[in-house]
C-alpha cells in the first residue's frame, strides 16, 4: 500500500473504486420503502379507520410477510445472480405497492387491505443485503478487505439516513397532501432506484458454485505423509501437503454450501438477538406517533421520529473510520447494554420532546454499530456462497422484531398508554442479551472444536476400489 493511499480516507479509498458510487446510491434509493411504508401504513390506516390495533396489525402483517420471503429472494439471487433474479423481481415488486396504495386511496374493504398489505409484503426483497455483497465482492477483487468494515458500517449509516429522511418525508405527506400520499413515494423511488442498481453489471458478484470432490483414502500417500507416517518424506513434502489441505479444505467448502445458513454457529441466537431489540424501535415509533398526536404535534412528529437515526447515522460513521478490535460478540453486546439504558431514559424523559430528543440521539450512537457488527459475525460464520442469504437472514430477523413490535404497540396504545408503550422498549433490548451471550459462547466453542480438529491427524475409513 502506498503512503498517498494510507493517509487517505477508508470512505475516500471506497468510492475511488469502480462502480462503488453508483451501486451505494441507487440502493439507498431503493431502500426508501423499510422506513416509510410501515410507518406509512400505521399513518394511512389510523387517519382512515381512527383505530390504531387495525393500523398496527396490518403494519405487522405486511413486515412480517417481509420477513417470510427475505431469506428465499436472497437465496434466488446467489443462485442465479442479482441482475437476472432483480428486473422481474422488482417489476413484481412496484406493481403490488401501487395496487396496495390505490386500494388504500379507494378505501376497499379492510379484510381485502389486509391481503393486499400481505401479498405487497411477500413482494419485498433486501436491498440491504445485495449491496452489501458487493461491497464483498468489490473489496475482496481489488485486494481492500480492510476495509470491508468501513463499508458495512457505511451502508448502517445510509440505512439510517433513510430512516431520517423516511419518516420526516412520510409525517410530512400524510399530514399537508394527504393521509394516503407517502404510500406512492416510496414506491416511485424502489422503482428508479432498484432499475438502476439492477442495470450496473461491473460490480455485479458472480455466481459460486459449490465445487463436487472425492473423499481421501486412508491408505492414500499424501495422507500418509501428512499423518507423519514418513517423517522424512512429511519433510521434503511441502508440496503434497499444500495439495491435501487445498483437497480438503475444497471438500469443507462443498459440504458447507449444501448446509442451511440458520445451522451455522451462533446463527439462531444471532437472529433470536436482532428479533428482540428490533422489536424496540417499532414500539417506540408507534407509542411516540401516538404521543405526539395526543399533544397535537403531528407536524414535529416525523422529525422527533428522527433523531435516534440522526444519532445512529454519526454512529455509522465514527465506527467505520476505525479499526476495531476484540470479538465482534463482546461489541454487540455492549452496544445492546447501552441501547437498553437509552431506551429506560427515554421513558422517563418522554413527557419533555426536547429532551427526549436529546436522549434519543445520544441513545442512537450505537445503532449503527450494532447492525454493521451483526452483519461482520455473519460474513465471518457463513461461506462466501451464502453470503446474500445469511445477511438476508439477519434482515428476516429485525423485520419479524420489527413486525411483533408494531402489532404490540398497537395494542399497548389501544389497552394502556404511549407511557407503556415506551417502558417495553428497554425491556425488549435487555431481553436481547442473553441471546447474544448464548451466540458468543456457541460460537466460541465452535470455534475451539474446529481449531483442535484442525490440529489432529485426519482418519478416514474410506478406500480406493480395487
Amino acid at each position: 500500500m502506498s503512503t498517498t493511499t494510507a493517509t487517505r480516507s477508508p470512505y475516500a479509498r471506497m468510492f475511488a473504486l469502480p462502480g462503488a458510487k453508483a451501486f451505494c446510491l441507487s440502493a439507498a434509493l431503493a431502500r426508501l420503502p423499510m422506513s416509510m411504508m410501515s410507518l406509512g401504513i400505521v399513518l394511512a390506516l389510523n387517519h382512515l379507520y381512527d383505530n390504531w390495533t387495525i393500523a398496527g396489525s396490518m403494519s405487522g402483517a405486511y413486515i412480517l410477510a417481509v420477513a417470510a420471503v427475505t431469506p428465499f429472494y436472497a437465496r434466488l439471487f446467489d443462485r442465479f445472480g442479482q441482475r437476472k433474479v432483480g428486473r422481474t423481481a422488482l417489476a413484481v415488486q412496484v406493481v403490488a405497492m401501487l395496487v396496495f396504495a390505490f386500494s388504500a386511496l379507494a378505501r376497499v374493504p379492510i379484510p381485502l387491505l389486509f391481503v393486499l398489505a400481505l401479498v405487497m409484503g411477500a413482494t419485498q426483497f433486501s436491498f440491504g443485503a445485495l449491496v452489501r455483497t458487493r461491497w464483498t465482492y468489490l473489496l475482496e477483487r481489488t485486494g481492500n478487505m480492510d476495509l470491508l468494515n468501513t463499508a458495512y458500517a457505511l451502508e448502517s449509516a445510509i440505512d439510517e439516513i433513510v430512516f431520517i429522511f423516511g419518516p420526516i418525508l412520510a409525517a410530512t405527506l400524510a399530514t399537508s397532501v394527504h393521509p394516503v400520499s407517502q404510500l406512492f413515494v416510496p414506491t416511485a423511488a424502489c422503482a428508479i432506484g432498484g432499475a438502476v442498481f439492477f442495470s450496473l453489471k461491473r460490480s455485479e458478484p458472480p455466481v459460486l458454485r459449490a465445487v463436487a470432490t472425492t473423499p481421501v483414502a486412508s491408505d492414500d500417500m499424501e495422507l500418509r505423509i501428512a499423518r507423519g507416517e514418513f517423517d522424512d518424506a512429511a519433510q521434503r513434502g511441502g508440496a503434497p501437503q499444500d495439495s491435501l489441505r487445498k483437497r480438503n479444505s475444497l471438500a469443507a467448502s462443498s459440504r458447507k454450501a449444501t448446509r442451511n445458513v440458520l445451522l451455522y454457529a451462533g446463527i439462531l441466537p444471532l437472529m433470536l438477538t436482532f428479533i428482540c431489540f428490533n422489536m424496540s424501535f417499532t414500539t417506540f415509533d408507534v407509542s411516540i406517533t401516538a404521543a405526539m398526536e395526543h399533544d397535537h404535534l403531528d407536524q414535529f412528529l416525523g422529525l422527533q421520529l428522527a433523531m435516534i437515526a440522526v444519532g445512529s447515522c454519526i454512529g455509522a460513521l465514527y465506527f467505520g473510520s476505525r479499526q476495531h478490535r476484540g470479538p465482534h460478540w463482546r461489541r454487540m453486546i455492549v452496544c445492546l447494554a447501552i441501547l437498553a439504558v437509552g431506551f429506560a431514559c427515554m421513558r422517563w424523559t418522554m413527557d419533555n420532546y426536547f429532551v427526549l430528543g436529546a436522549v434519543e440521539l445520544l441513545s442512537g450512537l450505537v445503532v449503527s454499530p450494532l447492525f454493521a457488527t451483526g452483519n461482520l459475525i455473519v460474513r465471518e460464520t457463513v461461506p462466501e456462497q451464502s453470503l446474500t442469504e445469511g445477511l438476508s437472514w439477519l434482515t428476516t430477523a429485525g423485520q419479524i422484531g420489527a413486525s411483533l413490535g408494531s402489532l404490540l404497540g398497537g395494542v399497548i396504545l389501544d389497552h394502556i398508554d404511549a407511557h407503556a408503550g415506551v417502558m417495553m422498549t428497554w425491556v425488549y433490548t435487555a431481553a436481547a442479551i442473553p441471546f447474544a451471550l448464548l451466540g458468543w459462547w456457541v460460537f466460541t466453542r465452535k470455534a475451539a472444536t474446529l481449531d483442535v480438529e484442525q490440529d489432529a491427524p485426519t482418519h478416514t475409513t474410506e478406500r480406493h476400489a480395487s
